[in-house]
């Protein structure tokens, strides 16, 4: 046995054990293999340039920005086509895919030239996010586009975490303006509670119409319990007007 063949089947091991844990039956483990095959490997072992994952990323780019796309199309109902836009870019940046990536191991996986190895290429956020990419377009050839959803509900959307919610979900701005456009008046936000450990701690925070409380929210920071309380109060507020 070479030493491509010794790495592949050392790969082909551990690939088992990750789409098991996905609960994927692969049709083509090949397509996989690829997905995980940086360019720096195939030229290493003078493998056919095509072999590489750049062709499953740009296919697996376009199936996430749609899995997404339907997803935020979905659950958020009553917002505009650019909040959509500015959100989903949000989910699909590379920061978030190497988030997505790296919770789940995907790293171990890459196979890698002994060059790219040796410069950190395992780590390289860039290569991450691609291979993520490439791991949804193998996904989409091999399964169908039902299963790179129901991929997304477990490796994308838990991680759809308050904190970047609240970056493009920005409810104290939208209560303000709604506030404005009905002519309701000023409101002010007060923090009520703060509980905790320093490195866990809970802020709760109301937002208040004249003297009256509309909205209530919590959460690790002051900002995010703010955002929180608006949120509610932009909901109870839109129901009575």
């Amino acid at each position: 046995m070479n030493r491509k063949q010794e790495i592949l089947k050392d790969f082909h091991n551990r690939l088992s054990v990750k789409v098991a844990e996905l609960d994927i039956e692969p049709k083509n483990l090949r397509l996989y293999e690829q997905a995980f095959s940086h360019s720096s490997f195939i030229n290493d072992f003078k493998m056919e340039k095509l072999k590489d994952n750049e062709r499953l990323e740009f296919l697996g780019d376009a199936v996430l920005e749609l899995v997404v796309s339907q997803y935020l199309f979905r659950e958020h109902s009553d917002m505009s086509e650019g909040k959509l836009t500015k959100l989903r870019a949000a989910i699909v940046c590379e920061p978030s895919l190497v988030t997505f990536a790296n919770k789940l191991d995907f790293a171990q996986l890459i196979l890698l030239g002994k060059g790219e190895e040796k410069t950190g290429g395992r780590t390289r956020p860039a290569l991450i996010a691609d291979v993520f990419e490439a791991f949804i377009g193998a996904l989409f050839l091999d399964q169908g586009f039902d299963a790179a959803v129901k991929f997304a509900d477990r490796a994308i959307i838990p991680h759809i975490n308050e904190e970047l919610m609240t970056g493009i979900l920005d409810h104290k701005t939208f209560l303000q303006e709604f506030l404005h456009q009905q002519g309701l008046g000023q409101i002010v936000y007060r923090l009520v509670e703060e509980s905790g450990p320093a490195h866990h701690k809970s802020f709760t925070s109301e937002v208040v119409l004249d003297t009256k409380v509309i909205g209530s929210g919590t959460g690790r920071t002051k900002k995010e319990s703010e955002q929180q309380a608006a949120r509610i109060a932009l909901e109870t507020i839109q129901l009575g007007v």
